[in-house]
């Protein structure tokens, strides 16, 4: 069963469409990057499939209409990371972390043993366990990027939607994030992050999906979609396309106009 189906989504923005006719799934052990350039839907595609904009088309998670279940069940399925990054309390960034528990108890109830110990390691991922009394809003942007990520991973849903994760983030950071979602998918976790750092989707991503303009241009491993034609027709640069390590480079040069 996949923990992600989408079967003919379109959705509209200001009367304007945005996504147009999408199907695909998300299978558990998949890291599936978004990708395409500013405007292509790739920020509509991951609220849309949460609820959040209303769309056509149908949306399943782990089996189940998407639009049946309650905001509590759907987190317990699916943690979702915005491209905001704002956080408005000074609370410490335990208690941050700790939010993304907050599906898997009765309300009011507090942190079972389980529950910190999951904290705990989602913290020691992210490697924000070392300041975790310090006031959130007290932090970099970077900080609080990777507080708001330790969130998530602590919500431990099956599947993770990531809206531009990297951002913000130093290169260190990046690549023990990149890590951090690689092994969740080894462990059995689908994780579908919009993305804009091409080396970085090619180097870590199982799977790649390249929107334009609402549309899926090409599905596949990274190296099928990251071809130097598409990436001309699709982003308009040139691009050297190599290797290290084993795994693909893709470094964008100059404009093709």
């Amino acid at each position: 069963m996949s923990l992600l189906s989408v079967k003919n989504l379109s959705a509209s923005l200001g009367g304007k469409p945005v996504l147009k006719e999408l199907s695909f799934t998300v299978a558990p052990g998949e890291f599936v990057g978004l990708i395409g350039p500013n405007g292509a839907g790739k920020s509509t595609l991951l609220r849309t499939v949460l609820g959040f904009t209303a769309h056509r088309g149908a949306v399943s998670i782990d089996g189940r209409d998407a639009a049946s279940m309650s905001a509590r069940e759907q987190a317990r399925h699916v943690a979702y990371l915005p491209q905001e990054r704002d956080i408005a309390w000074p609370v410490p960034v335990e208690m941050i972390v700790s939010l993304g528990r907050h599906a898997h108890r009765p309300a009011f109830a507090a942190a079972g043993k389980a529950d910190k110990e999951i904290v705990e390691a989602a913290m020691r991922r992210m490697e924000v366990d070392a300041f975790r009394d310090r006031p959130a809003t007290e932090l970099s942007g970077g900080e609080k990027a990777r507080v708001l990520i330790a969130r998530a991973l602590a919500q431990d849903a099956p599947l993770l939607l990531a809206d531009e994760p990297a951002a913000g983030l130093d290169p260190s950071h990046q690549i023990v994030l990149m890590k951090t979602f690689s092994t969740l998918a080894g462990e059995g976790h689908g994780i579908v992050a919009s993305m804009h750092d091409l080396s970085l989707a090619a180097r870590w991503c199982s799977r790649l999906i390249l929107l334009d303009k609402g549309v899926i241009l090409a599905d596949g491993p990274p190296l099928d979609v990251l071809t130097a034609e598409r990436l001309r027709a699709v982003y308009a640069v040139e691009t050297f396309l190599g290797e290290a390590g084993g795994k693909p480079i893709v470094l964008p040069l100059d404009l093709t106009r």
